[in-house]
Formats: structure tokens, C-alpha cells, sequence
């Protein structure tokens, strides 16, 4: 035991050591492609090269850092340091959604996408403030096990379990989709294999070691993501400005798409309607309102992600917790203040380079992504220069050169196809590839991870078979932890279209179903069990409602006080004809559509889809308060427990066998 003790703390005492090698050796190895670039490799066995390694290195993390100790197989041994903690958060927050769509929202959606930014890293305020030290202190091993301890029941522990799933099941396999869209791109691979190749990588990673393997596999992934994220747009910016730092050359950027948009009306090659959103016009596709309720539901939901949470189970104390989740913010800040530099890059290049050309000499990288219905040219997928001058071809009017309002691209690629259209090394392609897929990858650990504690701590341990060995624990979430992993791969596997829309739910279904009872359950010790377990059910019950409602029933929605009823609720005969109501949204105050692909088509009250939690928090909060006022106050042994809770310094107050520990 000695020598475990001792081993430990040597790699801990070590790691600036070994991350720093770990580092030099990733960027000798892009020197290595890159040599290998030159001397003409093909690109096919340079794809093979960056996803190959990256994935051996992770999985030569998880192996060594394998381990029977429940508290490292749970949070980590509470060991891991403030700042590597933080850079594990940032590789487990920052996912392929973070890493591949981002930039591609705010192409997309312009100044309107920084909703997204602005939102997503708010959230780590809330949890730096409310949350994170809290739960750290409480010491548990799970947010619903806190919720258990809290609110005294496995009734709470249930609820939270079923938001959690609810959350983490689609966010999870989005992830895994990313891994197949990434690895189909570039070692060619076909979509449902590929999806397995990844499945294969995420669970050597986290299915030995648990959180211990999943935080030192996190780390490793963020170097290798926030290197891939930054290079790209650097190199960009030093190339057409002279000036290698993307945000101090992002507004000369903007400028120059201001410009060639102008240029493009005069010249014929785009029209007032195609340039109804500028990238520098705000409220453009979003309403102030929607604006800044998608920034809070955004923030509110970051602040109640288990997955997320769960991080900050595995720091040594209470005030490495807090510093932890500012250095969380430090590191996915660097990605974030970089995407809208990426994003009015990649677009100022898709503009200078494509929009004006013959249709005849289009770039490769068109019909590359094109084969894979990514990028459309005159409405139909640009697979091959024949598909795209027949679908040209059968438009009234069309000269044969490509005009703004002929060109698509997915939001989803714009990021890993960008270092192509800009024309830059295939090294820096494969680079952004082995970015997605690190970011795609740490977060389905985390996810996969809070998914399978979940069921086998909270429901299996905790609630059928407490007196279960430790040995069996570690079984059971292992196993349980495949099953849930297979599961989503298959999911992924059948491509559903949904997925995008549903993960953005989880934001939202996070922030109503469970930021009321961690909120509460720090700040206000008169909340109680019944009034916690209401205002979960309440609050992720209205979330839910009104995003299956609004995204696949709209016609039930119903207004009322200004608003207008599309179907009579008890006739259900149509008042309003739905076809015209979506084609021109403004003729209709209550109902609105949506831009962007992450988005419901129709919203109750002018409040989008994406931001249910609009409706649901503050269901959540109401009612949790009030039947709290009316059922009896929780002991006063555990009003002590929460004041004590609250004190930034101090033991942690649960223990893996004695439960609830009293601190005098």
C-alpha cells in the first residue's frame, strides 16, 4: 500500500513533467507529417497516421491508469490538481459540438451566434458561485447521490437520475456521430464502422480506470484539441494580414466581408434576400428576446450538467475546486474568444475563393464534402462536377458562375473543411480532424461515465443491493458502462436526424430539472424532500412538454393572452393554416421559426425551442418553494449539515461507508 502511495504521488508530483514531453512529442510528430506531406505521402495514410496515434495514446492512457479503488474508479481519489482538473474540464465540455460547431454557428448566424459564446462560458460563473465548492464540500460521488443526501431518499436520487439520462443519452451519442463523420472523412472508412472504430476508443479510455483514466486521458485531449483549434486560424490570420493573433486581425476580417457582400449584390452574384443576415448585423435571426434568453438557459443549463459537475468531485479540497473551475474557464475560453476569428475567416475565404467562379473549376474540397451531402450547389449535393452543372443547369436563368445563394455548407463541417478551403497543408486538415475527434471523444467519457455511474451507483448500489462488494460495484458499472456505450453507437449508427435539436435540449432539460434542487438545496435549507422532488418533476416536466410540443406537435400550441390558436383545442379544426404560418412567421406575433439547425421550427410566446427552460425553471423554483412553505422544515441536524456545507473550508462531509458524517 506504501508503494501505491508513493507511485501516485511521484506521477503527481510529475505531471507538469510528463505532459510537457507528452506536448513536444505531439507537435514532432506534426513536423513528422508534415515532412511526410512533402515527400508525398498520401493523404489517405497521413488521415490513418493522426487518428491511428492520437487514439493509441488515449488508449495507452486508460490502460495504465487502470484501477479497483472505488474512489478513483468514481472521482478520480479526490487527487487530481486545480489546474489539470481545469483542463480536463475544458476537453470534457468542450465537444465535438464546442470544437466542430461553433464556428460553424456563428458562420451561420454572425454577431446572433454569440449567444452560444457568451452563454456557454457564463455557465461557469453560475457554477463557480452557486454549485461546484458546494457539492465538493458535501462529497459525493454523483450529483443525483447529492441530491439523495440532501433531500433524505432515494425518491430525489431517482429524479435526478432520470434528468440525467435524459441529458446525457443524446449528448452522448451526438459524440459518437462525430467520431464516424470525422473518421468517414478522412481515413474512409464506412460511417457505421467508423462509428464502432470510435465506440472502441471511448471505452478503452474510460471503461478501466473509470474517472482516474477519463481525467489523464482529458488532459492529453485538450492539448491536442486547443493545438488543432489554434494553429489553423493563426496561420490564416498571419497569411492574409500579416498578424498571427486571429483576434486583433478578426476585425479587419469582418470589414472585408462587409465589402465583398456589397460587391456581390452590385455584381449580380447575390441578392438582398441571400444577405438577410450580415455577420456584423445583430437580432438578425434571433429577437433581442430570444437573444438573451437563449444566452440564460445556455448558462443556467452549463451550470447543471452532470457530466460537468462531476469534475469537480475529483479535486484534493474545496478551494482546488474553485480554482478549478476558474482555470475550466481559462481553458475553454482560449477556444472560444478564437471561434468567431475562425468562423469570419473561413467565411471571408469561402467568399474570396469560391463565390464568382465557374461552376466548371470548383475546388476538390467541394466534392469531397459534397460526396457526403455536406455542401450543396444550386439546392442538390455537390458529389461531382457533373452533379453540380445538372443542378445548375436546371435553374431558370443560370450563367455558370457561382453565386452566393447557389452555395451551402453544413455548419457542422465548416471548421474541419476550412484549412481546405483556405488551401493550407493537408498536415493542418488532418491536424483539425485529430482536434474534432479528441474533443468528440473526451466528452463522450465524461458523458458515458456520468451514464454508467448513474445506473450502477445510484440505482444498482444505492438502491437494490446496498450491501453489493466493491468488486461487484466495479463489474456492474463496467458492464453497464458497454451496454450504454453499444447503445449509442447504434443510435448514432442509424444517422437520426433529431440529434442535433436533441442535444441542444439537454441544456435546457438540465437547468429546469435540476438547477432549482442544487441551487436550493445549498442556499435555502428550508427546501425540502417533498418540495424538492415536485419542483424536479415540475420543472424538467414543463421543459420536456414544451420541447417535444413545439418541435413535433406545434398545432397544439395554444395562445392565449396574444397569442393565436393554430388548431382549436377541442376540435382540433384548423383555425390557422400551419404552411403559411411557417413561410411568413412575422405575419403571426406568437410564432416564430427558427435559422439555425440546432433549433425547434416553431416557439410558443416568441421564445424558441432551444430555450424551454424560459418556460420550466422557473416552474421548477415556484414550485419547489411552495410546497416546501408547506410541508414540515428538514431537521435541524440537517440544517447544521447545510451551514456546514457552506463553510468554504473543512472535511468533506460524506464518507463511502458511513454515509452522512456530522462536523463539529
Amino acid at each position: 500500500m506504501a508503494n501505491a502511495s508513493a507511485d501516485k504521488g511521484g506521477f503527481l508530483n510529475n505531471l507538469g513533467r510528463i505532459y510537457a514531453i507528452y506536448t513536444g512529442g505531439f507537435f514532432g510528430f506534426i513536423f513528422l507529417v508534415g515532412i511526410l506531406e512533402q515527400l508525398g505521402v498520401g493523404q489517405k495514410y497521413l488521415g490513418y497516421m493522426f487518428m491511428g496515434l492520437t487514439i493509441l495514446v488515449y488508449a495507452f492512457i486508460g490502460i495504465v491508469s487502470r484501477t479497483s479503488d472505488v474512489g478513483e474508479y468514481y472521482v478520480a481519489g479526490r487527487t487530481v490538481p486545480a489546474f489539470y482538473n481545469g483542463m480536463a474540464t475544458g476537453a470534457d465540455w468542450m465537444s465535438a459540438a464546442s470544437f466542430i460547431g461553433m464556428a460553424g454557428s456563428l458562420y451561420l448566424l454572425g454577431y446572433d451566434g454569440l449567444a452560444f459564446v457568451l452563454g456557454w462560458t457564463g455557465g461557469y460563473v453560475l457554477v463557480a458561485v452557486l454549485i461546484a465548492p458546494f457539492l465538493r464540500k458535501f462529497g459525493a460521488y454523483t450529483v443525483p447521490d447529492f441530491l439523495a443526501a440532501r433531500y433524505g431518499g432515494n425518491m430525489a436520487r431517482l429524479c435526478g437520475v432520470i434528468v440525467l439520462l435524459a441529458c446525457s443519452f443524446t449528448y452522448v451519442v451526438a459524440q459518437i456521430f462525430g467520431t464516424g463523420l470525422i473518421a468517414q472523412r478522412f481515413i474512409g472508412l464506412d460511417f457505421t464502422v467508423a462509428v464502432y472504430v470510435g465506440l472502441a476508443g471511448i471505452l478503452v479510455c474510460s471503461m478501466l480506470g473509470g474517472m482516474k483514466a477519463v481525467t489523464w486521458t482529458q488532459v492529453a485531449q485538450y492539448i491536442v484539441l486547443i493545438v488543432a483549434y489554434l494553429i489553423p486560424v493563426v496561420w490564416m490570420s498571419a497569411k492574409k494580414f500579416g498578424i498571427p493573433v486571429p483576434q486583433l486581425s478578426y476585425g479587419q476580417a469582418l470589414q472585408q466581408i462587409s465589402t465583398l457582400e456589397q460587391e456581390f449584390v452590385q455584381k449580380g452574384l447575390a441578392t438582398q434576400a441571400s444577405l438577410s443576415t450580415t455577420h456584423t448585423a445583430p437580432f438578425s435571426r434571433y429577437s433581442p428576446a430570444n437573444y438573451f434568453w437563449l444566452i440564460f438557459c445556455l448558462m443556467v443549463g452549463t451550470a447543471s450538467l452532470p457530466h460537468v459537475l462531476m469534475r469537480y468531485f475529483t479535486t484534493p479540497s474545496v478551494r482546488e475546486a474553485r480554482q478549478s473551475v476558474a482555470w475550466s474557464l481559462l481553458f475553454i475560453f482560449l477556444l472560444y474568444f478564437t471561434a468567431p476569428a475562425y468562423a469570419a475567416f473561413s467565411k471571408l475565404e469561402v467568399y474570396s475563393t469560391l463565390i464568382g467562379k465557374n461552376i466548371a473549376d470548383l475546388p476538390a474540397w467541394v466534392y469531397s464534402w459534397g460526396k457526403l451531402g455536406l455542401v450543396n450547389i444550386c439546392g442538390k449535393a455537390a458529389a461531382s462536377a457533373e452533379a453540380v452543372k445538372a443542378s445548375c443547369a436546371a435553374l431558370a436563368g443560370h450563367t455558370g458562375v457561382l453565386r452566393l445563394q447557389d452555395f451551402g455548407i453544413n455548419p457542422d463541417v465548416v471548421v474541419i473543411s476550412t484549412p481546405e478551403i483556405a488551401g493550407l497543408p493537408y498536415v493542418i486538415t488532418g491536424l483539425v480532424a485529430a482536434g474534432g475527434l479528441a474533443a468528440a471523444l473526451s466528452t463522450a467519457d465524461g458523458l458515458l461515465l456520468a451514464l454508467a455511474n448513474a445506473l450502477s451507483h445510484d440505482i444498482y448500489y444505492k438502491m437494490i443491493n446496498p450491501n453489493a462488494p466493491t468488486k461487484q460495484r466495479l463489474v456492474i458499472s463496467r458492464v453497464l458502462l458497454v451496454i450504454v456505450a453499444i447503445a449509442a453507437a447504434w443510435t448514432a449508427a442509424q444517422r437520426p436526424a433529431d440529434i442535433l435539436a436533441m442535444v441542444a435540449w439537454a441544456f435546457s432539460l438540465a437547468a429546469g430539472g435540476l438547477f432549482p434542487a442544487l441551487v436550493l438545496g445549498v442556499w435555502w435549507k428550508r427546501t425540502t424532500k417533498q418540495g424538492a422532488i415536485a419542483g424536479i418533476l415540475a420543472g424538467f416536466g414543463v421543459t420536456l412538454l414544451y420541447l417535444l410540443v413545439t418541435r413535433y406537435f406545434p398545432g397544439f400550441g395554444v395562445q392565449y393572452l396574444g397569442m393565436t390558436a393554430l388548431l382549436n383545442p377541442i376540435t382540433w379544426a384548423p383555425i390557422v393554416d400551419l404552411k403559411v404560418a411557417m413561410a411568413a412567421p412575422n405575419a403571426m406575433d406568437g410564432w416564430v421559426t427558427l435559422a439555425h439547425p440546432l433549433a425547434s421550427k416553431v416557439g410558443w410566446f416568441n421564445i424558441n425551442n432551444i430555450s424551454a427552460a424560459a418556460f420550466g425553471l422557473p416552474v421548477g423554483f415556484a414550485v419547489m418553494i411552495v410546497v416546501s412553505l408547506m410541508t414540515p422544515a428538514p431537521s435541524a441536524e440537517l440544517q447544521r449539515f447545510i451551514d456546514e456545507v457552506r463553510k468554504p473550508r473543512g472535511k468533506t462531509l460524506m464518507e463511502e461507508k458511513s454515509g452522512l458524517v456530522a462536523s463539529h
